[in-house]
C-alpha cells in the first residue's frame, strides 16, 4: 500500500549484521522446533526464512491468522511470499471479531486479537509437536505502547529478533542481503485500524472498508487508507498523489465506486496519508501507537 523504498536501506556494518544473523539462527536452533506467527510483514517473513534455514522444513511452520480483519490483498501476499521462499505455510481461522472485548474496539484492541491468535497457534503447535511459538517483534517495537506485546509475554511467545538485537533497519538489511523480495514491503495494519475507537467492529464493516480500499488499489494509488466514519469514507492519500484526484473522470470513478462499497459520502483528507490519524481525536495521553 505504501510505496517501497527506491534504494537499498542504510545497512549496518556487515560484521555487525552478520553477528546478529548468526545469533538469530542460534536462538532458533536452541528452540528445536517452532510455529512462526507469520503475518506476511517483513519482520515475520524474515523470522520464517531464518527458521527455515536454522531448522529445516519439518521443524518449522509459518502460520497466518485468517479473519475478517485481515485485508484480502495481505492474505494473498502472505501466501505468495511463503511460496516464493519455500516456507511450509498454513492459515488458521481466528475469531477475534466475535470476541466482545475486541469488537467493542477499545484502544487495546490488539491485545485481544493477539491473545486469540496465540491461543490458536498453541493449540496447533501442541497437536503437531512443535515446541515454541515465535513472532517477528524487533527491538524498535519495544519502546511503543503495544498491547500485542503483553499478549505475547503472557503466552510465552519467543522473539528471536529481539534476542539477537535486531532493529527494523537490520531486518530490512538482512532480508535484502538474503534476497528476500519483500525486504522493502511497507508496514501494514489490520482493517480494524481504520475504525475510530469505540465504534463496534463487525465483519460487514471490515468488508466495506476492504472494498473501498480495493477501489484505490485498482486505480493505481500506492499510499492510502480509507478511514471509516459511519456513512463517510475519509480517504487519505500520499501527498504526492493528491493531485491525481483532481482529474474529473478519476474523481467520479472513485466517488461512484466507494459509494458502491457502501458509503454515502466520500471525502478527501487534505493532510494526506499518515499512520494513526484516528488517534488524533484522542487526548495525547491516551493515544496508542500509530497504525
Amino acid at each position: 500500500m505504501d510505496a517501497a523504498p527506491a534504494a537499498p536501506v542504510a545497512a549496518p556494518p556487515p560484521a555487525a549484521l552478520a553477528a546478529k544473523h548468526a545469533a538469530a539462527l542460534a536462538a532458533l536452533r536452541a528452540l528445536e522446533s517452532v510455529v512462526v506467527a507469520y503475518s506476511g510483514g517483513i519482520d515475520s517473513v524474515l523470522v520464517a526464512r531464518l527458521a527455515l534455514d536454522a531448522l529445516g522444513p519439518t521443524r518449522m511452520l509459518a502460520v497466518t491468522g485468517d479473519s475478517a480483519s485481515l485485508p484480502p490483498h495481505e492474505r494473498a501476499e502472505a501466501a505468495r511470499i511463503a511460496r516464493e521462499l519455500g516456507l511450509p505455510h498454513e492459515f488458521v481461522a481466528t475469531g477475534e471479531v466475535a470476541d466482545p472485548d475486541y469488537a467493542a474496539n477499545p484502544s487495546n484492541r490488539c491485545y485481544f486479537c493477539k491473545t486469540e491468535l496465540y491461543d490458536k497457534l498453541h493449540a496447533l503447535a501442541a497437536a503437531r509437536g512443535f515446541r515454541w511459538i515465535v513472532n517477528g517483534t524487533n527491538r524498535d517495537d519495544l519502546g511503543d505502547y503495544r498491547p500485542g506485546l503483553q499478549a505475547a509475554e503472557e503466552n510465552r511467545v519467543r522473539s528471536p529478533l529481539v534476542d539477537a538485537g535486531f532493529t527494523k533497519e537490520d531486518v530490512r538489511a538482512l532480508a535484502q542481503r538474503l534476497g528476500v523480495s519483500a525486504w522493502a514491503k511497507p508496514a501494514s495494519a489490520c482493517l480494524s485500524s481504520r475504525v475510530p475507537y469505540g465504534t463496534s467492529i463487525t465483519p460487514e464493516l471490515l468488508a466495506r472498508i476492504a472494498a473501498a480500499e480495493d477501489v484505490l488499489r485498482r486505480l493505481g494509488f500506492r499510499r492510502f487508507r480509507v478511514r471509516h466514519h459511519d456513512a463517510i469514507a475519509r480517504i487519505e492519500l500520499g501527498t504526492d498523489e493528491l493531485a491525481r484526484v483532481l482529474e474529473p473522470a478519476l474523481r467520479r470513478e472513485i466517488v461512484d465506486s466507494v459509494r458502491a462499497a457502501g458509503y454515502t459520502f466520500v471525502t478527501l483528507d487534505l493532510l494526506g496519508y499518515r499512520t494513526g490519524s484516528l488517534n488524533e481525536a484522542l487526548p495525547v495521553a491516551d493515544r496508542p501507537p500509530r497504525a
